[in-house]
């Protein structure tokens, strides 16, 4: 399930923005724009799917410092998506989400005033003069309608005034299946800020051993994950092998997992120069952040929306061709999106060109810019995109494009 456009009211600087990305994505813009504010409402529409929308935002201090300027009644946005089911089509069986909150007063509290996850795709033909819904809220009712169209009315009280109706319609008791699919999926986005590799973060320590295949947004379960993929899934073992050895060098040997104390397991780097292997805790930053980012890329069931801020942090320029063509590679299984400072990191991709959104600061509001069509192909027949990024040009076709609206 791949958002195919996003519409965002009111949230910190996004104060109404219109995205429609592709399937690899690349953000570039200048600092405090507002790329890492994007990819914060990805996690905030994310968390509305999971059941702690109140714990989120919570955490980030309530709604006052959420909604644009401290000054906004609400925050809103419209999702549309692909559908959850691959045997259905983007284009016929696309799922819309809408979700509005309200604050309560000039507080951080909030309520949740519009809920809607519907069908509009044979209103857009002429087919219906209704879209086909799923769930409808507003402040004081609910409904979850089955495959019939029957609604199932909530009653008042049941209704979680801080809490998506959609993270709590469980299949088989709401009767719509395309309803769990649809909150699965997008519970299941993976948002990349702040992975910590310090020396006393809990990524470098000995872990329990669980089955697990994808990286949580912290990165902590990196160990985990690398042991059940590297040790299960022989074609991921050969492409981070061949990852590692296109970084370090024929040197690189493989990883190890050795049994460390009670039931946990570790992990080492076997170098074939050397007699004793390198432990988690020895590894250079840089090595993590790279052994993070092919495990995040190169898993073969990965979250259908991965976002990462500044994948080039902490590595070597010669690392940046091996995480580009993991990315574009990944891009074929799920929706890829990168926030970057770095030219020589867009010089990467080579052979192919990422739909390229530029994000600038304009009045106190971020502006999201696409770059596409003939202009950009021009350029990029003379110039490279870290070129075009460094000199200044993308941000000038992208201003030139704001004007023009």
């Amino acid at each position: 399930m791949k958002i195919i456009d996003l519409k965002v009211n009111g949230y910190r600087s996004l104060k109404n923005i219109h995205w429609e990305p592709g399937d690899l994505n690349i953000l570039i813009g200048p600092n405090a724009s507002g790329k890492s504010n994007l990819l914060r409402c990805l996690e905030l529409i994310s968390a509305s799917a999971k059941g702690n929308l109140g714990k989120y935002i919570q955490g980030l201090g309530g709604m006052e410092p959420l909604v644009w300027d401290g000054a906004l009644e609400s925050i809103g946005f419209t999702l549309r998506a692909s559908p959850p089911d691959e045997n259905r089509t983007a284009d016929r069986d696309s799922l819309t989400y809408v979700l509005e909150l309200t604050r309560m007063g000039k507080g951080s509290a909030y309520t949740i005033t519009k809920e809607l996850l519907a069908n509009y795709c044979k209103v857009e033909a002429g087919l219906r003069a209704t879209p086909l819904k799923f769930i409808e809220r507003s402040r004081f009712s609910a409904s979850i309608f089955d495959p019939n169209e029957k609604a199932l009315i909530a009653p008042p009280e049941s209704i979680p005034e801080d809490d998506t109706v959609l993270s709590k319609a469980i299949a088989p008791f709401s009767g719509n299946y395309v309803i769990s699919g649809f909150r699965d999926q997008l519970a299941s986005w993976s948002i990349y800020h702040d992975v910590h590799v310090n020396r006393d973060a809990p990524v470098r320590q000995p872990t329990v051993t669980r089955n697990e295949k994808r990286i949580d947004p912290d990165g902590q379960n990196l160990i985990s994950v690398l042991h059940t993929l590297y040790t299960t899934d022989r074609a991921f073992k050969g492409n981070l092998n061949s990852a590692m050895t296109a970084a370090f060098g024929d040197d690189f040997d493989e990883l190890v997992f050795p049994p460390a104390a009670d039931q946990r397991i570790q992990l080492r780097l076997r170098w074939k120069s050397l007699n004793r292997e390198q432990s988690a805790a020895d590894l250079s930053d840089g090595t993590l952040r790279f052994l993070f980012l092919l495990a995040v890329l190169a898993s073969p069931s990965p979250s259908p929306v991965i976002a990462i801020d500044e994948p080039e942090t902490g590595l070597h320029p010669s690392m940046f061709p091996v995480i580009a063509e993991h990315a574009i590679d990944a891009s074929e299984r799920a929706q890829i999106i990168l926030s970057t400072h770095s030219p020589e990191f867009l010089n990467s991709f080579r052979d192919m060109v990422p739909t390229t959104t530029v994000v600038q600061w304009e009045r106190g509001e971020t502006k999201l810019v696409t770059l596409e069509g003939r202009d950009l192909q021009g350029w990029l027949r003379e110039y490279s995109l870290g070129s075009l990024f460094k000199s200044g040009e993308l941000e000038n076709m992208a201003s030139e494009s704001i004007k023009t609206q």
